[in-house]
């Protein structure tokens, strides 16, 4: 008895994406959930993920700095960033995420932060979860990301070891890394955030809509695949 074998198809080519993104972006926070929810509808697709830092506060303080005094430099005032903040919370709403401006003390640097996913990207982890875990300890919860014990208690809970990212943090490794990274972003004309470079040829600024996305990676997929 002869036995049809299904066609066999092969593999989606593989595609590389660049996040270029900010820890203490409410817009990159926005740009990142809605990029891994469109990853996460099409499971088909290969993708690798390259997590590019970008310093929004190049110059602030390692050890960060009052939130009244950020928001009046960033701002003006108080009126004018508790309005932004008020958008930017209604709008994460509708993407199931909170923000708790709110709950935010202190403005971090977000250097140690970023750091600590170069670290991670070289170990069997989920950068991706640790990513959003991440927003969520500074947008969410008002924790400071900029706190080295904060963040090696974060990486612990996303299966790293506590003690080992504590002591690479405050070894300094990978900071000038971190600040090479944010000064080839701005020679390529990366001004904003999030930033998406997606097959190495097209970018796209901003929390764009699932719809954009899927176009987008629809397009990277047939040039990947015409070599």
């Amino acid at each position: 008895m002869n036995i049809q074998l299904p066609p066999q198809f092969p593999p989606a080519p593989r595609v590389t994406i660049e996040v270029v993104q900010d820890l203490v972006c409410p817009w990159c926070r926005l740009g990142v959930r809605r990029l891994l929810r469109a990853l996460r509808r099409r499971p088909e697709l290969r993708i690798s993920l390259i997590w590019r830092p970008f310093l929004l506060n190049p110059d602030i303080a390692r050890s960060g700095m009052p939130r009244g005094e950020y928001v009046v430099r960033k701002f003006g005032g108080e009126d004018r960033a508790r309005r932004l903040y008020a958008s930017i919370a209604e709008i994460g709403r509708g993407d199931g995420l909170e923000f708790r401006f709110d709950l935010i003390r202190r403005t971090p640097s977000s250097v140690d932060a970023h750091r600590l996913l170069r670290w991670a990207a070289g170990r069997e982890v989920d950068v991706s979860a640790l990513v959003e875990a991440l927003y969520t300890a500074h947008f969410a919860q008002g924790q400071d990301i900029g706190d080295q014990r904060v963040l090696a208690t974060i990486a612990g809970s996303h299966g790293l070891n506590p003690t080992a990212a504590l002591h690479f943090l405050a070894s300094d490794r990978e900071s000038e890394m971190v600040f090479a990274e944010n000064l080839r972003a701005h020679r390529l004309g990366i001004n904003g955030v999030p930033c998406f470079v997606i097959g190495g040829r097209h970018a796209i600024a901003g929390a764009q809509d699932l719809a954009v996305l899927d176009r987008l990676l629809d397009v990277a997929l047939v040039e990947a695949a015409e070599g």
